[in-house]
């Protein structure tokens, strides 16, 4: 009663922040009066989940903020020194999505006035290290040195450190090991100098268009760009690695380096053209999107930029284009020969024509068909086999195509076009990777489906695997449309389960604490017969 009072007295919207908070955690937005309760209980509930501490504060909420913060590093000879400014506003969820040097129209006089700020917190406490202090500014009307608020302190390098490194040419953690083992800064305030503008996107399992929710599982196909003077890739993890539920959804960073702010744009938009992702779900044609948008490379940014483009980031599910079509079947058809010639080679008559995959015939083209099932739509292929490879019957017409597949990618000739992707086939999913986007086409199974249609009833299953953190009904209760049914809790997020349509609980599958895979069914719901 008395955090709401006080949201009243500062007036909505709110943001109400975990005090041991970070990185999102325990922090919820809050429009109106009658939001306040539910946020409040789901913040401190995350609170306490992730810092063993439920204290929350709550602060007005700015309407266009730029979450700015400026690299320090001090020593324990009184010496302390700034290394410029951060834009970390392009954000979701409060978690940074893309960070750059210097900030997007920042003023010189402001630049100094914020490092000296930064400079001075660091001195009061006695500081030793490197470390970030975070500003936010109040952008409605352009950036103004009389205008911008401390939020915190980070005690540590972040992960965006790189962009400092890349606009510097200074390497953060030698100057971490110098000042832990007493010596004075490297360099003075006066001889640090940036030079050009730095980018880094954070390469996260996710699936924009689920929500964002995590995305785990198996890195079936995996490759990123190359690293040079101008472009760092920064990773842990590799092809054949598994993204588990128990860590942050983050494989890569990708940072680009240029002269100016569009060289440094089009660099990191190309490179993310060819991160190739197949297993769990990527974001990298989402980041590509935000780094290609209009706005975005006119430096109209802010902390609510994803949120107010939406719609054009994440457009809905695309409808597979003839040219994705095509690559998937040609994957499928040279799939299928591999195997075939490895079979044939491994028999006793490899010359046997049982091992044809062609479809020959006697005076004849070999025909046939491939069905796909693409956002549930089943889409036929026609297929001749030419002497010179096949004719593809596509939806939007026939064309000549060629292909084969060479450590992961298919190289294809479409209609006398040439043009290489990512493929990837896992069962009867084919997932082909191109300009950073992976399209997953799965072979039609019409028993698979009927299967399918036997079943459901509106059950609700996990979307992903996490811990059930609450569970909200009890068989018999009865739900409508939208009723919040449980809580679900994976990599650092909280998605809540809701009734698909009106119902009755015929049972609970799981308790609060426990841990359920992705596709378990949470609640299952009475079918109509028996409602």
């Amino acid at each position: 009663e008395f955090l709401l009072e006080q949201a009243k007295k500062t007036g909505f919207p709110v943001l109400i922040k975990a005090v041991a908070g970070g990185g999102g955690r325990g922090m919820r937005r809050v429009e109106s009066p009658d939001e306040f309760p539910g946020a409040l209980e789901s913040a401190r509930r995350e609170a306490k989940s992730a810092f063993s501490d439920d204290r929350v504060l709550i602060e007005r909420y700015l309407a266009k903020p730029r979450h700015i913060e400026i690299q320090i590093f001090a020593d324990s000879h009184g010496n302390a020194v700034h290394l410029f400014e951060r834009d970390c506003s392009i954000q979701r969820r409060h978690q940074k999505v893309i960070e750059e040097a210097p900030a997007p129209g920042m003023p010189e006089g402001m630049r100094e006035i914020m490092g000296a700020a930064a400079v001075q917190a660091a001195k009061a406490i006695g500081y030793l290290g490197a470390g970030t202090v975070e500003f936010i500014a109040d952008a409605s009307k352009g950036l103004s040195a009389d205008n911008f608020y401390f939020i915190e302190m980070n005690t540590r390098l972040q992960v965006e450190h790189p962009v400092t490194e890349m606009i510097t040419g200074l390497d953060l953690v030698e100057w971490q090991l110098r000042v832990a083992m007493g010596e004075t800064l490297p360099l003075p305030q006066s001889q640090i100098q940036m030079q050009g503008h730095a980018m880094e996107v954070r390469l996260y399992t996710e699936n924009p268009r689920n929500g964002f929710l995590p995305s785990t599982g198996t890195l079936r196909h995996m490759r990123l760009p190359e690293s040079g003077s101008a472009l760092r890739i920064d990773s842990g993890f590799r092809e054949g690695d598994e993204v588990s539920i128990h860590y942050d959804p983050m494989i890569a960073k990708l940072i680009a380096h240029g002269r100016d702010r569009d060289q440094a744009r089009n660099r990191l938009s190309h490179a993310l053209a060819q991160v190739e992702i197949a297993g769990p779900a990527a974001n990298a044609g989402f980041l590509r999107a935000i780094v290609e948008h209009p706005a975005f490379a006119r430096g109209d940014v802010d902390t609510g930029f994803i949120e107010r483009h939406l719609a054009e980031l994440v457009p809905a599910e695309p409808h597979a284009d003839d040219r994705i079509l095509a690559l998937a079947a040609l994957a499928v058809l040279a799939g299928r020969a591999d195997a075939a010639r490895q079979a044939a080679a491994r028999s006793g008559d490899p010359v046997s024509p049982w091992f044809r995959t062609d479809g020959w015939r006697v005076n004849a083209i070999g025909r046939e068909e491939l069905r796909f099932s693409v956002n549930g739509k089943v889409i036929a292929i026609g297929v001749a086999h030419m002497p010179d490879g096949v004719r593809l019957q596509l939806p939007g017409g026939e064309i000549a195509a060629s292909g084969k597949i060479d450590h992961g990618r298919i190289v294809a000739g479409l209609d006398g076009l040439k043009i290489s992707a990512g493929v990837n086939i896992d069962g009867m999913r084919v997932t082909v990777i191109l300009d950073g986007e992976a399209h997953i086409v799965e072979r039609h199974d019409p028993v698979h489906d009927a299967e399918l249609e036997e079943g459901g009833g509106g059950d609700v299953i996990a979307p992903m695997p996490g811990k059930l953190v609450s569970v909200l009904v009890k068989p018999g209760d009865k739900v409508r449309k939208g009723d919040p049914l449980g809580v679900l809790e994976a990599m650092k997020m909280e998605n809540t389960l809701t009734a698909s349509a009106d119902g009755v609980v015929a049972q609970v599958n799981y308790a609060a604490g426990d841990q359920v895979d992705e596709g378990a069914v949470v609640v299952s719901f009475e079918r109509p017969e028996a409602a």
